[in-house]
């Protein structure tokens, strides 16, 4: 009899769900919207009246199921299931896990969404089950999942890995988080993308005029696609970008010295024109030895680094 893992990601719009054998093939997988603010509390119902559905559909029975893995945003107490804060939903101090294990009776294991990329990736993805792994993700924020000997490293209340908020300039933009200067004024989409607004200021010539006079607005694309094409402009602001990511990432090395360094997310789709310039601030930042032992990738899994990295979840606590 096949048994399955249960993996979930839970989103600001969607809610990505997915049946994964054992080895990590994935059975099935889709998606429903995501209810949020006052709406959010039947986050739980829906997942499990979904999850029953395609249940019926494939002709799975409960007896099948080994349990549910789901990721989270915002603060997550692992050891308990809770959602300490999820602000894009409006959730604090929420069971997410007591729910779910009492609408499905199954084993429930929850963690930040950031750490099931991370582990998502580690398993089926780039990561090759490194023991010592770190994962940035760069969407509209930036996140970030630790892996030591093998594990997510949540700390004490659920704030490990969250790169996003170093400090890398505390005079600089303030964050979602009400600091300043947050790795993630800089180096997510949206960091970028008002960087870009900024600095078109000082390039009259620049591709970037012209997108941006056409569409009063830049998106992190058209920054690396201009920066394909050697566009003064967009070299200047892709330099400035990764000369902090890649800060970043070095003093995160210095402490974790990891074997392999993923990047993820949205704007990762930029390839080389990310990786290359990042690797280079990178290097330069770096204690000698442990760049030595690094290796830096594009992380594989895509939209789908949740939904492994959840069942993995389940896999682990299971072992």
């Amino acid at each position: 009899m096949q048994n399955y893992l249960l993996g979930v990601d839970i989103g600001g719009t969607s809610i990505k769900l997915g049946i994964i054998t054992e080895q990590g093939e994935i059975f099935d997988k889709w998606e429903i919207p995501t209810k949020i603010k006052d709406q959010a509390d039947q986050i739980p119902s829906d997942i499990w009246q979904s999850i029953s559905q395609k249940l019926s559909e494939h002709k799975i029975s409960n007896q099948q199921l080994i349990g549910i893995g789901a990721g989270a945003p915002g603060f997550v107490i692992a050891e308990t299931g809770d959602i300490a804060e999820a602000v894009n939903l409006g959730w604090e101090n929420f069971p997410l896990g007591t729910l779910l294990h009492e609408l499905s009776g199954l084993p429930v294991y929850i963690e930040n969404d950031a750490n099931i990329a991370a582990l998502g990736e580690n398993w089926l993805g780039s990561g090759e089950l490194s023991n010592y792994l770190v994962m940035v993700t760069l969407g509209t924020g930036v996140g970030g999942g630790i892996i030591v000997n093998g594990k997510i490293v949540s700390g004490v209340n659920g704030t490990a890995g969250e790169i996003g908020h170093m400090t890398m300039d505390s005079s600089g933009y303030r964050c979602n988080c009400g600091r300043k200067g947050c790795l993630e004024t800089i180096a997510s989409a949206t960091g970028i993308s008002r960087i870009a607004e900024e600095k078109i200021k000082q390039f009259k010539d620049s591709i970037l005029v012209t997108i941006f006079n056409k569409k009063n607005k830049l998106t992190a694309k058209d920054v690396f696609d201009a920066y394909k094409t050697n566009d003064a402009c967009a070299v200047e602001v892709v330099e400035q970008i990764t000369d902090q990511l890649g800060l970043a990432i070095a003093n995160i090395a210095t402490i974790i010295n990891p074997e392999k360094i993923l990047i993820g997310g949205g704007v990762s789709k930029a390839g080389d024109a990310l990786l290359n310039p990042l690797k280079k601030a990178y290097q330069k930042y770096a204690l000698p030895r442990s760049n030595e032992g690094s290796s830096f990738e594009i992380a594989r899994l895509g939209n789908d680094a949740g939904i492994v990295g959840g069942a993995y979840l389940v896999k682990q606590n299971q072992a």
